[in-house]
């Protein structure tokens, strides 16, 4: 977007880029929450290893399929009405979670949150792009990841929390509930925060466009560009809107590299390495591994904890300087500081030694796999977090953002459940083998992205059109040009 922009207007578009993040807020509590009651619900019924992997893992099954459609309803209904879906679907799984009586309606509830999840996934991202303008798009963007860690870090706070005050997450609290159903209940919180915020931010200007709602489409420019030039920026949207409609392909995936277009398997792609690295397994299993290991259950939280802050404080840094130095470096160094800390992680998990039954790792490699541990969410943090959601809010052109957006974060939440359901009895199996393969994975994101993924760093919405155009076509463009000149090729 072109508008000009005062403080006033940035203040404005910052506080609706942050209420909007509030969906990013309730992923991250409501995906990292089970953290500390792994355990505890492993214990309550009598679960396997891999039917454990599937209790954690079966919300990412909801996530898949509430971000697939999530984007079809986001570009019917709207992006408002989606969020207060959203809401309404975590305050239900927050209360079914807690009350769960067995396995089977606690995988049930968690999928109900998943669907949540998705939708999330899907609309916050496409919200906050269509609401800010160009200067300031990349570290707005980056709010969706911001408010993700900070979802984690409450959730694993809270776990922390109820753990501590019953002496364990299996021991009663209050009301004769366990702690660790405390743990779940606790997201009813934030859920009713969000579906109340939720009625009070402005629809899309895009969407109200699109659904020729000039109007009310003006009425939220205003509000939020007063300075700006409101008829170019509406004439803009029709114009764009015109193209796409005219377009044979407009809104339509389908290209000719494996059924879609190439713009399309990148923001696929991206999302798959973004959860092949194995960044959940840190937020999901973290206190499982680590008393695993050798370490009680109350300082697992505790590393927990710290290690949810250290994503806090990096992922503010990736937004101080998404929109200075571009998107792919960014990328590829976090791709370097993911693959050597993840190989470190493996060399530690190697030299694991049983005693008495239980895994420990002996001498200065418990402090070694932590401080990989901790480096691998840095390099994480910085990088593939935040930038990732910043470029699947921008690399797909406008006739096809929702529809791109909800088939990529589908991806990413089956790619992550993939690896949610795997990490029990892969771990079972070998700790060195686990992390090895995620080292591996974060070695080959470092090649896609020098490789495919285009800077989109200083690009309008509409320029998106022009990211990775179909093979031949400047040469093709040139002979059009030629033969209408009528110089021979």
């Amino acid at each position: 977007m072109t508008a000009i922009t005062t403080p006033s207007t940035n203040r404005k578009v910052i506080i609706l880029a942050v209420a909007g993040a509030l969906g990013g807020f309730l992923f991250g509590f409501d995906s990292s929450v089970i953290n500390g009651a792994v355990n505890a619900v492993q214990k309550e019924f009598a679960l396997s290893g891999a039917l454990t992997g599937f209790a954690v893992a079966c919300a990412l099954l909801g996530a898949a399929a509430g971000a697939f459609f999530g984007g079809r309803f986001a570009d019917r209904f709207g992006r408002i009405p989606m969020m207060v879906v959203g809401g309404v679907v975590f305050l239900l799984s927050s209360i079914g979670s807690g009350l769960a009586f067995g396995v089977v309606d606690l995988i049930v509830w968690r999928v109900v949150g998943g669907l949540g999840i998705g939708l999330a996934s899907v609309v916050a991202p496409a919200y906050i792009a269509e609401i800010s303008p160009r200067h300031m798009r990349g570290r707005l963007g980056s709010l969706q990841q911001l408010a993700i860690t900070l979802g984690i870090f409450t959730a694993l706070l809270s776990d922390a929390m109820f753990a501590g005050a019953a002496d364990g997450a299996s021991e009663p609290l209050w009301f004769g509930l366990e702690a660790w159903r405390w743990m779940f209940l606790a997201g009813a919180v934030p859920a009713v925060v969000y579906g109340a915020v939720a009625f009070l931010l402005p629809e899309s200007p895009r969407f109200l466009v699109l659904k020729d709602r000039e109007a009310d489409a003006r009425a939220v420019f205003i509000r939020l560009w007063p300075a700006g030039d409101v008829d170019r920026e509406i004439r803009d949207m029709k114009d764009s809107i015109t193209d796409d409609a005219r377009s044979q392909k407009s809104g339509s995936l389908r290209g000719k590299t494996f059924g879609l277009k190439p713009i399309v398997w990148v923001g696929i792609i991206l999302s798959v390495f973004q959860q092949f690295v194995g960044i959940n397994v840190i937020f999901y299993y973290s206190t499982t591994l680590w008393q695993a290991v050798g370490f009680k259950e109350e300082n697992s939280l505790t590393i927990s904890v710290i290690t949810s802050v250290t994503n806090i404080l990096v992922t503010l840094v990736a937004i101080a300087l998404v929109d200075r130095i571009g998107r792919r470096p960014i990328l590829l160094a976090g791709s370097i500081g993911m693959t050597v800390s993840l190989a470190a992680m493996a060399l530690a998990f190697s030299q694991s030694l049983t005693v008495a039954g239980e895994l420990s790792l002996p001498g200065a490699w418990s402090p070694i796999a932590l401080i990989a541990a901790n480096v691998f969410v840095i390099s994480f943090g910085a990088s593939w977090g935040p930038v990732v959601w910043v470029l699947l809010g921008e690399i797909f052109p406008n006739s096809i953002r929702a529809k791109a957006l909800g088939l990529a974060a589908a991806a990413q939440w089956i790619a992550n459940f993939l690896i949610t359901v795997s990490f029990p009895p892969m771990a079972e199996l070998s700790l060195t083998i686990t992390y090895a393969m995620y080292a591996l994975f974060a070695g080959l994101s470092f090649w896609f992205v020098l490789a495919k993924v285009p800077e989109t760093n200083g690009m309008s919405l509409e320029q998106a059109d022009t990211l990775l155009p179909p093979k031949n076509a400047a040469r093709n463009a040139g002979k059009e040009a030629r033969k209408a000149e009528k110089i021979p090729v």
